[in-house]
């Protein structure tokens, strides 16, 4: 696969992507629930959810990433203050109220190991309490994610991590746990670890981030042999970086039930059209999405522009559109503030034609993709 030479590491071990976007959004018939007193929060429909791989986890059928919640080492022009925080509450209440409330999270995103200024679980888990204050019967999914750091061996390690991200969140368990990348070593006590923790009722499903085909399969025979499911693997993943179908990746989460996530589903809003040659993005992004790879990526951004106005829908809901057409694909594209999560719920409750889906692709795959994550390839 050919890959652009220009690419940038957030923090050592740890290359993660996410993505952003912007516009407008058309609600969705959403199910009212009753909380407390005249308080009354929105729910989803069980309709408008989908199982978790092999899982009895449901989830909303695209969620919410939060890596640039409390960062300031990527995102948020290297900074993080009130404003932003303000900016963040209201993606979380936002989602929630337009009914997504599946929110992917990880242990290093805005910590201290990653140069950030608060950890996004600790923001996550804030938000959550001062919801359910609101809406006690309020229902939020979370998924965080366990470093594989170097220095961490066996399967006591992910006990340990996962108790630590449980108490950033102020929740006595989570929904998704995920390795959040292959270890050098110590995969095998990893995946025991993960086993482990269902076992001890810390995680309803664990699920594994950006392992290639032949890890994937592993993971998964060695989790089957405990009775455990492996409901997940989160991978990069959209309309112009589709690596893990050409990795065999998305053929073996299809053929084993194994759902795919999939981060920086609009390219780190790459495929928003909010970017052009003229006005390339800030930060480290403009080392990814340069103004030569913006210009050629200008025709299929107007014909997604094109397509969307036919459904009165953005080019982000678009781009989102599209993968959740591949099936088995929940995006989690990654809300700063309300006014895109109102635009990611957006995304579901219509769909693209096959024909314009097959346009679509055609069209990007003139385009000669940026690099992911590169553990992947291993």
């Amino acid at each position: 696969m050919a890959m652009a030479t220009h690419f940038t590491f957030p923090f050592s071990y740890v290359v993660s992507e996410v993505s952003r976007g912007r516009g407008s959004f058309v609600r969705k018939k959403l199910v009212r629930a009753v909380a407390s007193g005249d308080s009354v929060a929105p729910a989803m429909s069980e309709e408008s959810k989908v199982k978790l791989g092999g899982s009895d986890l449901k989830v909303t059928k695209l969620g919410i990433g939060v890596w640039s919640w409390g960062d300031n080492s990527y995102w948020n022009d290297f900074q993080w203050d009130d404003r932003k925080l303000k900016a963040a509450k209201g993606a979380f209440d936002t989602s929630l109220d337009n009914g997504i409330d599946f929110f992917d999270t990880a242990e290093v995103y805005g910590s201290k190991f990653s140069l950030g200024a608060i950890s996004s679980e600790t923001l996550l888990g804030r938000f959550i309490r001062e919801r359910k204050e609101r809406y006690p019967g309020a229902e939020i999914s979370v998924a965080t994610k366990f470093a594989a750091l170097p220095w961490r061996l066996g399967r006591e390690s992910v006990i340990t991590a996962l108790k630590d991200s449980l108490s950033r969140l102020e929740l006595s368990s989570v929904d998704l746990y995920q390795l959040h990348w292959p270890g050098l070593w110590g995969n095998e006590g990893y995946l025991d670890g993960l086993g482990d923790a269902v076992e001890q009722g810390l995680v309803k499903a664990v699920g594994v981030s950006n392992y290639s085909e032949k890890r994937l399969r592993d993971a998964y025979e060695r989790l089957k042999k405990r009775g455990i499911p492996l409901a997940s693997n989160q991978v990069n993943y959209s309309l112009i970086y589709r690596a893990p179908e050409q990795t065999g990746v998305k053929a073996a989460c299809d053929e084993l039930g194994v759902t795919l996530i999939a981060y920086s589903p609009i390219a780190q809003g790459a495929l928003t059209g909010k970017y052009t040659p003229e006005n390339p993005p800030s930060g480290p992004r403009g080392r990814i999405y340069t103004r030569e790879f913006l210009t050629k990526l200008q025709p299929l951004l107007n014909r997604i522009k094109q397509i969307g106005e036919n459904y009165s829908k953005t080019p982000t809901q678009v781009a989102l559109n599209w993968l959740v057409a591949q099936g088995n694909v929940i995006p989690i594209p990654g809300a700063k503030n309300a006014e895109q999560a109102k635009e990611f719920a957006g995304a579901i409750g219509w769909s693209l034609t096959d024909n314009e889906v097959s346009e679509l692709r055609t069209l990007a795959s003139e385009i000669k993709p940026v690099i992911g994550f590169p553990v992947e390839y291993l």
